[in-house]
């Protein structure tokens, strides 16, 4: 069955971003995008909360030649999703047992889970949680394993080879890419390497389209920002 409509609930530079830019590398432009203003807190509201009781972006709505409409919570699942949907564009190795395979899903997880959880702690530690409820203990503690756990990791990969899979720039770039670019802003992934990583990537007109928007979003939430009184986590 065939993809009639894709359309994205999306806030700049955030992990909707990964998303956004894998739409651009698969259909180019064809798709809508509507903004979800998080600081905000329309995520809250009972509208939003329909389509995502998780109260986050991103949301993909893919509309389905039937007429079906689906609703992907998931980065990480709507990155591997797309790639496998549109083959063509060979942004991921074939599904299947292969060491190719498996090293891709691989990395891609690794960048959606165990870095996304370190970053999104040292976050909402450092800018979005009320001050009385910030742990310095959790930054400090995350912020030593990204640097001696997960920073080494990704550094072997790309001491070896242009992306994150080698020689070929995959799906799983848009997960890991958009994650270093997120680390970069808290002080991490700083070294050299990083920084020639995320300019190959930049390169790419699809990330300059994904990211185009990325200067409207601020670390810290406005003083009287919804959010404060909303956010749960």
């Amino acid at each position: 069955m065939n993809i009639k409509h894709l359309k994205l609930h999306h806030y700049p530079a955030t992990r909707s971003t990964r998303v956004k830019w894998m739409l651009h590398e698969v259909v180019g432009d064809e798709f809508e995008v509507e903004r979800v203003e998080l600081y905000d807190g329309v995520q809250y509201s009972a509208e939003f909360l329909r389509l995502n009781p998780n109260h986050s972006v991103p949301v993909l709505e893919v509309t389905w030649e039937d007429g079906k409409t689906q609703h992907m919570l998931e980065s990480a699942a709507m990155v591997c999703f797309l790639a496998d949907a549109y083959p063509n564009k060979c942004l991921a190795p074939p599904p299947g047992a292969s060491f190719e395979r498996a090293d891709y899903l691989q990395m891609l997880h690794f960048g959606s889970t165990w870095m996304d959880m370190m970053l999104w702690q040292i976050r909402i530690h450092e800018h979005v949680l009320p001050k009385a409820e910030r742990d310095p203990r959790t930054v400090a503690r995350y912020r030593m394993k990204f640097a001696k756990e997960v920073e080494p990791q990704l550094a072997e990969r790309l001491a070896a080879g242009p992306y994150i899979c080698g020689e070929f720039f995959t799906a799983a770039d848009c997960v890991v890419g958009h994650s270093v670019s997120w680390a970069r802003a808290y002080g991490l992934c700083r070294d050299d390497l990083f920084q020639r990583y995320l300019s190959t990537l930049s390169k790419r007109p699809e990330f300059a389209s994904a990211f185009a928007d990325a200067r409207q979003f601020s670390l810290e939430p406005p003083q009287n920002a919804p959010v404060k009184a909303l956010f749960t986590g």
